[in-house]
């Protein structure tokens, strides 16, 4: 299976409390894999009630995705092996122009990579 960016996942994702198996977004790009064994990826948590910052955002298409709960997008970033991510989803298109542009407002970047 090829890994893209947009794709939701699960993993062993690190924390402030450890290590927890959580839905995370696929954020690196094809050509990223392409000569990496590993993915970078940003947090999905459902704790939507915590207030929103300005580079997350609150998927609309969530079920869509294939997460079981809403969720909210979090610049919260990490460098996962590959082989340890399971693909449960992919974003939608809306979706993964926000949490792109949520990427642009965190990290001051300005791509259309993906």
């Amino acid at each position: 299976m090829t890994i893209k960016a947009g794709d939701v996942v699960t993993a062993e994702f690190p924390g402030v409390t450890g290590l927890k198996r959580r839905p995370a977004v696929i954020i690196s790009t094809a050509t990223y894999h392409s000569t990496r064994p590993d993915v970078m990826v940003g947090l999905l948590t459902s704790q939507i009630a915590v207030t929103a910052q300005p580079s997350d955002h609150l998927l609309l298409d969530w079920q869509a995705a294939g997460l079981r709960r809403p969720s909210l997008f979090r610049t919260f970033l990490a460098t996962l092996p590959a082989q340890t991510v399971t693909v449960i989803g992919h974003l939608s298109e809306r979706d993964w122009r926000a949490v792109q542009q949520s990427l642009r407002t965190a990290l001051d970047v300005n791509t259309s990579a993906g």
